[in-house]
């Protein structure tokens, strides 16, 4: 029987009940928000087109691909309510019932999506509208991901808490492969606006879920909505530099290497792909995350955590810049998943380091923090990538971005040996500022 154990240990989180009506509501709902990005992106695409944008400066004419820029817009239009909200989301989240908060975020994310839906199915959506849309689910988000994440870790056990994150890391990637693929194929068969209303209703997953968990998910030690509660959250993660380097990685890496938010443009103009060639390009890099996060599950542990998460962020940098050179689309494709998959090693190192040596009273403020990184990278990653593709065009634009996420990851192994020389040793501890 000895030899069965590993296998039932790869799932062991799921044997919790609050804990898999949450995963499996999460499935759903995250598999309808990837269709929902990828639909976006190619809605603004087609919108806009690769209409030349011509601007004098300094007597000389500069070129800018006005669809590109369209596409950098939407990260913007996620980035700036990220930065004011997401903060005051961890506060929220160590103060209130995270179940409760997590209901509200929900329905209401479910409730714009619903009027992009409606608008687009009843004719032309103004560009203004679906970046309206894209910043407000935003701004829920912000409220939503600290309480969510830290609500995970009280659903089991300590010691079954990397399993659950490697879970939850799977959902995402499974979404990540079934959403854009879906879309892909709902675009080419019937409509773009097909696709936001399958979004919306697919919230209704996690809403079930959520009502009929036993759990009810008020932090350990609740503080107070005060300034005083956000500084101490600030104060416990600029404190740890453990958590601190784990988080320049995330955002050094997604911002720079933020190849997917021109996936529009390679499908289109670079390897002639179409809409459904698009969703692919969009599913590719789940596919190599779960193929990686497979790998994961049959061993007890990682060794040299700290040298294996730097050599992945290195690897999703390699993979990127590869990418960009590729003119094939099995190749590319290719690429693409390997991309996936080095970022599935280096987030599931990552997240698991973070919710055991962070206190639960505090979670929900650290979780808020890493999020101005790890989802304010990216979406800054595509505004920045749409202003360089805009102008030096999409490959360029992916190409220098994998070179610097790389030489950013060595500029961070040399800045924080003690990430260097992690070994996990120090999940246990707590820093001794909170």
């Amino acid at each position: 029987m000895a030899h069965r154990q590993p296998r039932q240990a790869r799932l062991v989180a799921l044997h919790y009940r609050d804990f898999r009506l949450l995963w499996f509501g999460q499935l759903v709902s995250t598999s309808g928000s990837m269709m929902q990005v990828a639909a976006i992106n190619w809605h603004i695409y087609q919108l806009i087109g690769n209409r030349s944008l011509a601007l004098v400066f300094l007597g000389h004419t500069i070129r800018l691909n006005s669809g590109a820029i369209a596409l950098g817009g939407v990260g913007m239009a996620r980035f700036i309510p990220i930065v004011i909200f997401a903060l005051m989301g961890g506060v929220f989240a160590d103060a209130r019932d995270r179940r409760r908060l997590m209901m509200v975020t929900q329905s209401a994310m479910m409730l714009f999506s619903a009027v992009l839906a409606a608008a687009t199915l009843r004719g032309d959506v103004p560009l203004w509208l679906i970046y309206a849309v894209t910043a407000l689910g935003a701004a829920a988000a912000a409220f939503d991901s600290p309480a969510r994440q830290s609500l995970v870790p009280n659903l089991v056990p300590r010691e079954h808490l990397a399993n659950a994150i490697s879970l939850n890391t799977l959902l995402w990637q499974i979404g990540t492969i079934a959403g854009p693929t879906l879309a892909g194929l709902l675009i080419s068969w019937l409509s773009v606006g097909v696709v936001y209303a399958f979004n919306a209703i697919s919230f209704l997953a996690v809403l079930i879920a959520l009502a009929s968990m036993h759990y009810r998910g008020r932090a350990a030690s609740s503080r107070p909505l005060s300034k005083g509660s956000l500084l101490e959250g600030l104060r416990f993660v600029f404190s740890s530099r453990i958590i601190l380097s784990t988080m320049f990685l995330d955002f050094f890496a997604t911002f720079f290497s933020s190849a997917t938010t021109l996936a529009p443009i390679f499908a289109t103009d670079i390897l002639h792909v179409g809409s459904r060639g698009y969703g692919l390009l969009l599913a590719a890099p789940a596919v190599g995350a779960v193929i990686a996060g497979m790998f994961l599950s049959i061993r007890d542990s990682i060794p040299h955590q700290g040298k294996v998460l730097l050599v992945a962020v290195s690897f999703y940098g390699l993979a990127t810049v590869l990418f960009g050179i590729s003119r094939w689309f099995l190749l590319s494709l290719l690429f693409l998943a390997a991309v996936g998959a080095a970022d599935t090693v280096s987030t599931v190192i990552r997240s698991t380091l973070r919710q055991l040596i962070t206190p639960d009273e505090v979670r929900g403020r650290m979780t808020s923090v890493n999020m101005v990184f790890v989802m304010g990278g990216p979406q800054l990653g595509e505004f920045e990538s749409g202003l360089v593709a805009g102008g030096l065009g999409a490959p360029f634009a992916v190409v220098t971005g994998g070179l610097a996420t790389i030489l950013l990851t060595a500029w961070v192994a040399w800045t924080f040996p003690r990430l260097r020389r992690y070994e996990g040793e120090t999940v246990q501890r707590l820093p001794a500022t909170v």
